[in-house]
């Protein structure tokens, strides 16, 4: 996100928009703010207009980890991600052309909630969550085909949780839960 204290007049984008929506859920699912502030915050985020305003909907948040948001991106070709790797908080998937295999079963997932954003234009999409994840899949906009998911009761408390936001042009998305 841009400086809000730079230019505390300057009109909000989009980008910063998301941002401050992106923190004031992370401020949420780590328990530093209650539901009817997230409410309330949220909806003070998305009627500012100025830096400054949104600014004053942030104030008193943690601060943003830079480290937490890592995107893996590719025009064409195939995206693929497996074995003992590292997942971000945030996790962006951009495709424009080709097939997209993310496995987590094996992944090393240090935050209790995982942000996935898809921007998938055209190739199919598989992605194998750990066997006791908890995910969510509603903000997610599938085009041309449905998604597929199967949802399953978590197996223990404390189960990562996995949001799966963005649009699917014309492949299709294919969620699973691992087997170990």
């Amino acid at each position: 996100m841009t400086s809000p204290q730079g230019n505390a007049a300057s009109r909000v984008g989009e980008d910063d928009r998301e941002s401050a929506v992106r923190r004031v859920r992370e401020a949420y699912a780590d328990e530093h703010i209650a539901h009817e502030e997230m409410d309330e915050r949220l909806g003070r985020v998305l009627a500012a207009t100025t830096h400054g305003e949104l600014a004053a909907a942030l104030d008193s948040l943690p601060a943003e980890d830079p480290g937490a948001t890592a995107t893996i991106a590719a025009a064409a070709g195939r995206i693929k991600r497996r074995g003992a790797w590292r997942v971000p908080r945030v996790l962006k998937v951009e495709s424009a052309f080709g097939r997209v295999r993310l496995d987590l079963s094996r992944a090393v997932i240090d935050h209790p909630v995982v942000d996935i954003e898809l921007s998938l234009g055209t190739g199919n999409a598989g992605i194998t969550v750990p066997r006791d994840a908890i995910v969510e899949v509603e903000g997610l906009t599938t085009g041309w085909k449905d998604l597929r998911y199967r949802p399953r009761q978590p197996t223990r408390p404390g189960a990562p949780r996995i949001r799966f936001s963005g649009a699917l042009g014309y492949g299709r998305l294919k969620i699973r839960h691992a087997w170990r």
